[in-house]
């Protein structure tokens, strides 16, 4: 992963190693970047810094949400597989050419996945 711009946590890596089909994550932004949390515990963190605003730009639409405000959040409710890709794609390194066939192929795999939930929790 490159240095500085995204960190995915143990947690997260532990979270979908358990297949669920509705997990509740909030998206937060704050003056510091994006986040990711499930239960108010850390899964990714996107730093302020242009590869990782660009992370973050990708990580929300995996997700199927909009960017919240500075100091504000929004809420996902996704899958472990759509989490999966999620996590993928701040892993990416932008300064790569190839990197965005994998975000292609990552983001068009989490859409797909979305598409077929419920929206029960």
């Amino acid at each position: 992963m490159p240095e500085g711009h995204s960190v995915v946590t143990e947690y997260a890596d532990e979270l979908v190693q358990t297949p669920r089909a509705h997990l509740r994550l909030e998206l937060k932004q704050d003056e510091d970047g994006l986040s990711l949390e499930h239960t108010g515990q850390l899964l990714a963190r996107c730093h302020l810094s242009r590869e990782g605003m660009v992370a973050g730009g990708f990580l929300a639409k995996a997700l199927g949400v909009p960017i919240p405000p500075i100091g504000e959040s929004v809420t996902a409710r996704v899958s472990t597989g759509v989490l999966y890709r999620a996590l993928g794609i701040c892993q990416l390194d932008f300064e790569e050419e190839s990197s965005f066939v994998l975000l292609e192929r990552l983001l068009d795999e989490a859409e797909m996945q979305r598409g077929a939930r419920s929206d029960a929790e």
